[in-house]
């Protein structure tokens, strides 16, 4: 049945996920922030509104425009942090005079104090009514299946170095190996020298490393030296790791170093893209997308003397962010910890319904990429998308990595994207921080 349908939805393109229509906000049109001709602003006792061309009319609270303003009394220009408290305004706050120029509104406050805004800020922090930027609405990131191995998304590993091609370059190198792994959730790299150093040096390319109880860089056989089923030499299925910190691991990095063979056998990756995954889930079962958005799933780590590890703040299977869309999807049936806890008895079987349906996608061969690392091919994956896993070996195999958290690598690739894109595009960084 599972495939009938999967076979149904085959043609379609997954690109975005939408996986709850009445929690996604629609905003209306957009107006462009460039070349506006014809703004008009009044104040409207301690609000001001600005009519847009379009006859859009939004409207802010004096008190937020105040604490919003990005002078150099109010805003640092290099620590990008606000300099004054709530305290340091009133919200009784009103503008004495109001001007408007081609590319912003300038407010002289009641107190003397003068602000200016851009259209730009002010049609991205419109609230009264949103007036969402067209910048923020498309979502790029590429959902895949198993068809993913006619092309995966790869870099070099001299693109990424500075002795190799130059600073400029190799941060450019950098930023287009992170908007892989956010559009497709994993990339490779090849020709990474064979050696625990080299490739701990790429990895530090991104950010630091994330120490946790495995220690910072691995370098490890299936010896069983921690308790953890990633040091046997069987079977693991798809999964994403850490779901037992509070915060879980950003990316997870592998670099096969060597695996003899013969004797050698086995070993094989296994990715599943497991917002594809849940794409497909939400089309299908949305009563079962719905409870694994809705239940909070326990996780555990408890197999290392000395270290018993569990999240402060238990979370559902799939997350979502202010806009509806999956933000993070934990999956660990290995690691899951007792369920149960201040659910009713029909959330218990209706848990373990919508579980073996998310499962019997993501075994599907439909959603399962393999592939065979070899020493020289690095493997970064997105831990909040991209669940991995192996099939078992024979012999002795040599892994290397290392975690980086969610936070550095995304702040990577910002910073990444704000000295190439947005400076190149003439915007003013000032107005770019702290969204």
């Amino acid at each position: 049945m599972l495939k009938r349908q999967l076979l149904r939805l085959e043609s379609q393109p997954f690109r975005a996920v939408r996986p709850a229509r009445h929690v996604i906000h629609h905003p209306p049109p957009c107006i462009q922030s460039r070349n506006v001709s014809y703004v008009q602003v009044k104040p409207v006792g301690l609000r001001t509104a600005i009519a847009w061309p379009n006859g859009v009319e939004t409207t802010f609270d004096n008190q937020f425009l105040l604490d919003h303003c990005r002078c150099p009394k109010c805003f640092h220009p290099v620590t990008k942090q606000r300099l004054k408290s709530l305290f340091d305004f009133t919200p009784l706050v009103e503008p004495d005079a109001v001007e408007v120029d081609t590319k912003s509104v300038r407010i002289v406050w009641s107190d003397a104090h003068e602000s200016r805004f851009p259209f730009s800020f002010l049609l991205r922090a419109a609230y009264d009514p949103p007036l969402a930027p067209r910048e923020d609405e498309p979502d790029d990131r590429i959902l895949w299946n198993s068809r993913i191995s006619q092309s995966p998304p790869i870099v070099q590993y001299q693109s990424l170095m500075i002795e190799e091609v130059g600073e400029e370059k190799a941060e450019l190198g950098i930023l287009r190996w992170l908007r892989k792994v956010s559009d497709f959730g994993f990339c490779l790299v090849s020709d990474v020298p064979v050696s625990p150093q080299e490739t701990q040096k790429v990895i530090e390319r991104i950010a630091t490393i994330r120490p946790t109880h495995y220690g910072g860089f691995w370098d490890f056989t299936a010896n069983m030296s921690l308790g953890d089923l990633a040091y046997s030499s069987q079977a693991l299925p798809a999964h994403t790791d850490t779901t037992y910190f509070t915060d879980p691991a950003g990316l997870q990095i592998f670099h096969l170093l060597s695996h003899p063979s013969p004797p050698g056998t086995g070993g094989s990756t296994l990715l599943v893209d497991a917002f594809y995954s849940a794409s497909l889930l939400s089309q299908l079962d949305p009563t079962a997308y719905s409870v694994l958005s809705r239940l909070r799933v326990p996780a555990h780590a408890s197999g290392t003397p000395g270290s018993l590890l569990r999240p402060v703040i238990s979370q559902p299977t799939f997350r979502h962010d202010e806009r509806g869309r999956l933000a993070q999807v934990r999956w660990n049936n290995e690691d899951r910890g007792v369920i149960g806890s201040r659910w009713t008895p029909g959330d218990v079987q209706s848990w373990y319904a919508a579980a073996r349906r998310f499962e019997e996608i993501c075994r599907n061969e439909d959603t399962e990429y393999w592939v065979q690392l070899r020493p020289g091919t690095l493997l970064v994956i997105d831990n909040w998308r991209v669940m991995h896993g192996r099939s078992a070996f024979t012999g002795d195999r040599r892994m290397c990595g290392a975690y980086i958290g969610a936070d550095d690598w995304r702040s990577r690739k910002a910073a990444l994207e704000a000295r190439f894109v947005s400076k190149a595009a003439g915007e003013d960084d000032i107005w770019e921080s702290g969204w």
